[in-house]
């Protein structure tokens, strides 16, 4: 959302460039659905999980490994994201040196669900996209979901720092010299930068840092996969997620349903956990060509600025045989699994270990060359749809 706060308009944005979560419309979010009765529901009501065919790409990948960075307003620690959530930070002036295990406003916790809730026994509680992820929490916004551009660039600073493989932005607003240089080291670090592009009305076109190139924008569909009313469009939307009643986790053991691309943008950084889980050595840019490569296209043939390339296909991102973007970088086979040296191999001497390790540094360098000569371009609507091997 831009501006001071969910009414505010883009002249104040002019004069303030202040960064806010895309706010829900009147009516849709329910961050107070009791422990007992949400636990035992919980799971029925998140729709999203059967239309993006999750538990199927959960045989294939839980995310194991990756590291996701949540600048919010903190992650509480909910039964559902047990042994999946670090200690993390909190940047705000009221809270310098926390760990960001905290959440007064329950957004932050809800798209850490989104990404990374496991549930409990028997199918009870909320299930995120990649069950195995940890999350590293990062309070950056206030209680109100008002933050600065400077505050996010030193979330994204510390997330960088800490070695995440991803960073899941569920704001948009205005920028600044600090955060466009924190967005851009982040994708320099090879870290795949998920944004969410945007909520009307308050907000009329992509905002920073989804408008960014070499971040993913996220806008959001419907139960029908149509575009949400909700979602905002543009030349820089990438993919589509279900941004529509989306359950998952709240403060104090609760529930939420949300309704934004805040949810989209957690969905999807939950998705791009699970290629980087099955392939560890895969550029950023190479997961996120993967995510728009295999999407569902919706809207006129190949990109439009509804829908990006479409809507995310979890099982495809993760067995489609997918082109690589150009030389800078390989993308493997869709059926490889993680690729280690031969130093790592027991004897570490074999011939088929030696080959792997070549393969994998091989990699390295020409990712390295790669990231360091151009960050991935956002691909316009003119250009023609990715073609894939399913």
């Amino acid at each position: 959302m831009r501006g001071l706060n969910a009414h505010a308009s883009l002249a104040v944005l002019t004069l303030v460039a202040v960064i806010a979560f895309p706010p829900a419309p009147a009516g849709v979010r329910q961050p107070g659905l009791p422990p007992d009765d949400g636990r035992n529901r919980i799971r029925a009501d998140q729709w999203h999980l059967v239309t993006l065919a999750s538990e199927e790409a959960n045989r294939i990948s839980q995310g194991e490994g990756v590291t996701v960075a949540v600048p919010d307003t903190g992650v509480y620690p909910h039964p559902d994201l047990k042994g999946n959530l670090l200690r993390g930070a909190d940047l705000t002036q009221a809270g310098v040196g926390g760990d960001g295990q905290g959440d007064q406003n329950s957004h932050g916790t809800g798209m850490a669900g989104l990404i990374a809730a496991h549930g409990q026994e028997g199918g009870r509680g909320a299930r995120g996209i990649a069950p195995k992820a940890k999350i590293l929490p990062i309070i950056s916004s206030t209680p109100d979901n008002q933050s600065s551009p400077d505050n996010l660039g030193r979330a994204i600073d510390y997330a960088v720092s800490s070695g995440v493989d991803v960073i899941s932005i569920s704001s948009s607003g205005g920028s600044s010299p600090t955060l466009r240089r924190a967005i851009r080291e982040a994708i320099l670090a090879n870290i795949v930068v998920v944004a969410a592009a945007g909520n009307r009305p308050a907000d009329t076109e992509v905002g920073y840092p989804a408008s960014e190139d070499g971040v993913l924008a996220v806008g959001g569909v419907d139960r029908s996969s149509t575009r949400a009313a909700v979602s905002v469009t543009g030349p820089d939307i990438d993919v589509v997620a279900p941004a529509v009643d989306i359950y998952s986790t709240s403060i104090d053991g609760k529930y939420r349903k949300g309704t934004g691309t805040s949810d989209a943008t957690a969905i999807v950084a939950g998705a791009a956990a699970l290629i980087r889980s099955k392939y560890p050595y895969l550029p950023a840019r190479e997961v996120a060509h993967r995510l728009t490569a295999t999407a569902v296209d919706k809207g006129p043939p190949g990109r439009d600025d509804e829908y990006g390339y479409g809507v995310i296909d979890l099982v495809a991102a993760l067995t489609a045989d997918v082109p690589p973007l150009g030389f800078e970088s390989v993308s493997a086979p869709a059926g490889a699994g993680p690729t280690t040296t031969a130093a790592a191999q027991p004897g570490g001497q074999d011939d088929g270990s030696t080959v792997r390790g070549l393969a994998t540094l091989g990699v390295i360098v020409a990712a390295g060359v790669g990231w360091m000569v151009i960050a991935r371009r956002r691909r316009r609507g003119d250009d023609p749809p990715p073609r894939i091997s399913r």
